[in-house]
């Protein structure tokens, strides 16, 4: 697959290019603003943005909610999200919804984890609760996507915890470094 160069609107203003020209980009499809099982994932992904900013990617993440609903649950995050509530950008890539995300028990786990670590800062009126827009039964997607506009990696995951670890991510990206 290839991804044809476009820029989007980021919600905390300004606009990511994909593919970038210079580096890879990390091309994320998370869920809804405020989810839990994403915050989860998202929180390993900022401990180590430096490191995969070292390795020459550039993370994107695309939520299907409104930029007004994703702000203030992503306003300290070092990367750029998008919102795409009418799930155009994930129709487009293929992006699925489907029961198996929140029924799959490996799944559990991380909604349990997730809840917990959010549960304080909304009661503290620090982070709103999430509102669900465009469903709870998405599917994480990972793309590993090259300046040229390549799709040379992905993820489709089978529930909503299973999305590349950062040293997935990044086992990725180093084998192109040294393709190249």
């Amino acid at each position: 697959m290839k991804i044809s160069p476009r820029e989007w609107d980021t919600v905390l203003g300004g606009t990511v290019r994909v593919p970038d020209p210079q580096r890879l980009v990390h091309l994320q499809f998370r869920r809804f603003a405020g989810c839990p099982v994403c915050n989860l994932h998202l929180r390993s992904i900022v401990q180590r943005h430096d490191e995969i900013t070292a390795h020459g990617v550039t993370e994107v993440v695309v939520f299907h909610s409104s930029a007004a609903e994703l702000r203030p649950h992503v306003a300290d995050l070092p990367f750029a999200v998008v919102g795409d509530p009418e799930k155009r950008l994930y129709v487009e890539f293929g992006v699925e919804s489907a029961p198996r995300s929140v029924l799959d028990p490996r799944a559990w786990g991380a909604m349990v984890r997730g809840t917990v670590r959010d549960l304080g800062p909304v009661l503290r009126g620090r982070r709103p609760l999430p509102k669900v827009e465009g469903g709870r039964l998405g599917l994480p997607v990972d793309f590993l996507i090259a300046p040229d506009g390549t799709v040379v990696a992905e993820k489709r995951g089978q529930h909503a915890y299973d999305q590349w670890s950062v040293a997935e991510l990044l086992t990725h990206a180093q084998a192109l470094t040294r393709q190249n």
